[in-house]
């Protein structure tokens, strides 16, 4: 199969400008001995270095659902947390995977252009992360020059490297996974649609079908124990910690060289292999190199992390994990490139404990639910209640209790209780405690007070673990306290002594004003509101993290009374 062999031509001007020359022939007779920069190397501080945060790239065959938007929230709190520890360079990078057959063969079933297919879905991506309030700062397509580009470069880099081969390929493959699956990993199936007969992956439930075919591989089998020697020295790159375990005891099993090409006849569509135009490069090679095709890949050197490589989280779903955490970290490894610093799993949401299926029909149009609930209270939800190690089940019954419970009867609550009584004159709180004249504290303040001081270090220490869930609910945690001390603590009952529920007053209102600041990543509109209404001033340093320290700041609280609730009582059909 001489033809598949490819020339180097096309990336010689980036050899010659951008990466020092290695002879091939030593390349080819070293590979096996590489060996992989240590986690010190892997992992070291760039000072320059942007925070770099990824979703994956969501393929265009077919609308956005539930799961789409949950991954680009997750995301969405990891960068909109660092905006509010300071780092204001930190980026976010979202976008679609545009090549491969499935999207290929989709086009053909909707009767349209395969690129006019793309734009169109592309499309709906892009709304659909402008209608979650994304604060994503690039949204990258597979269909772009930059990206092809990059992807070409990366070939000759892996080819040039002696990592890929040609081989006849035989084994069942997946449209829908866009994978291989060896015999092991198929069984007999029935479609649920038609009755007929089929052949699935064990581990997705996606049809499988026989092919045979002589393409292009790549030598994953030859990065088996420099991946788990990463591992080993690496146990928290990727969380939560059981998906770990997994990814260490499949490597552990073995790796079989990966095919990351198909003949042209069967996939037209996509990235062309460099000096063979009889082969299209394999998608997941093609889509992963997105994270590096934003990070200006290639690289001038001495610049490589200018524009954020390695990525600091990676967010992806658990259906894409040996992807990103086996395949993409053997690239990676294969070029001397820094791995991804970490990377963040999550399950899948279900209906009626039943994985979410176009076939069943039992899937979530994400814009309907921001549309019924607002935004904020679907942030709020996903983060609140969203599958982490295990599935999460998704129910609009589901919705409407968290609101009524942490919202409405919560947040809300807690703030018309505190703000809507004119009389409690917070501003006069907050003067006596910049001025040290706050009656002495009881019992009950020292608990509130206590809360107060530890609340925004331990939502940090979740949010550093990638436990966005677990931060949220300790904000959570705070207003519950407040409003269980707003109550034991009465401040209506000091009507003749107005200066003794000046405390009170005053650590109900840093309650409101610490957590109306720790929500900004999880549930911007509403925090904004909060903040704006407590009068909190609008300067970076009044909303920031190291603000949300009780007795921070002592000059807001000029409020207005109001008959605005913040969580009004939802108006929709169950």
């Amino acid at each position: 199969m001489g033809h598949l062999r490819p020339a180097l031509s096309w990336a010689s001007a980036y050899r010659n400008t951008k990466t020092p020359f290695t002879c091939v022939s030593c390349l080819s007779h070293t590979y096996k001995q590489r060996r992989f920069p240590s986690r010190t190397h892997a992992t070291q501080a760039h000072p320059k270095k942007p925070y770099y945060v990824t979703t994956p790239i969501f393929y265009v065959n077919a609308a956005p659902h539930v799961g789409h938007l949950f991954t680009m929230v997750t995301a969405d709190v990891l960068k909109r947390w660092q905006l509010l520890l300071g780092n204001t360079d930190a980026q976010l990078l979202t976008g679609t995977d545009e090549h491969g057959m499935k999207i290929q063969r989709a086009a053909q079933e909707a009767g349209m252009d395969t690129q006019e297919f793309c734009d169109m879905n592309c499309q709906t991506f892009k709304d659909l992360a402008k209608a979650a309030n994304l604060k994503h700062d690039h949204f990258i397509r597979t269909t772009d020059d930059a990206h092809k580009d990059a992807v070409r470069y990366f070939w000759e880099m892996l080819r040039h490297r002696g990592y890929i081969y040609t081989a006849k390929h035989e084994g069942w493959y997946c449209v829908s996974d866009e994978t291989f699956y060896p015999q092991s990993q198929v069984q007999a199936s029935l479609d649920p649609a038609t009755g007929r007969k089929i052949m699935t992956s064990v581990e997705t439930g996606k049809e499988v079908e026989w092919s045979t075919e002589t393409n292009y591989h790549f030598r994953l089998s030859a990065f088996r124990d420099r991946l788990l020697e990463f591992y080993k020295e690496n146990v928290d790159w990727v969380s939560p910690s059981p998906y770990y375990r997994d990814l260490y005891s499949s490597i552990e099993s073995g790796l079989q060289d990966l095919s990351i090409s198909r003949p042209v006849e069967r996939l037209s569509w996509g990235i062309r292999v460099p000096g063979d135009e009889t082969q299209t490069i394999y998608v997941w090679l093609d889509a992963l190199v997105n994270y590096l095709t934003k990070a200006g890949y290639p690289f001038t050197p001495g610049k490589e992390s200018d524009l954020g490589w390695p990525a600091d989280v990676q967010v992806v779903g658990k259906d894409i994990m040996r992807f990103h955490c086996v395949y993409w970290p053997a690239f990676l490894m294969a070029l001397d490139l820094p791995l991804p610093r970490k990377v963040l799993v999550h399950g899948h949401w279900t209906m009626n404990r039943e994985k979410m299926s176009k076939s069943t029909g039992n899937v979530v149009n994400p814009f309907f639910a921001i549309n019924r609930f607002d935004v904020d209270t679907i942030r709020f939800f996903l983060t609140m209640q969203g599958p982490l190690v295990s599935d999460s089940d998704y129910d609009n019954d589901y919705i409407v209790r968290d609101y009524k419970k942490y919202l409405q009867d919560g947040l809300g609550n807690l703030m018309s209780r505190t703000m809507g009584v004119a009389k409690w004159k917070p501003r006069v709180s907050i003067d006596a405690a910049a001025a040290g004249s706050l009656p002495a504290p009881t019992d009950l303040d020292k608990v509130i007070e206590e809360a107060l001081h530890i609340t925004p270090s331990r939502t940090k220490m979740h949010m550093d673990l990638l436990k966005p869930r677990a931060a949220l609910r300790e904000v959570i945690w705070l207003i519950q306290g407040a409003q269980k001390y707003l109550h034991l603590s009465a401040p209506w009952q000091y009507k003749e002594d107005p200066q003794q529920a000046q405390r009170i007053v005053y650590n109900v209102c840093e309650s409101l004003r610490i957590a109306g600041i720790l929500l900004s990543p999880f549930m911007p509109q509403k925090s904004a509101e909060i903040l704006d209404f407590l009068r909190v001033g609008t300067d970076v340093s009044k909303r920031n993290f190291e603000a949300a320290t009780y007795g921070a700041d002592f000059e807001y609280g000029e409020v207005e009374k109001t008959s605005k609730l913040l969580f009004p009582p939802l108006l929709i059909e169950n």
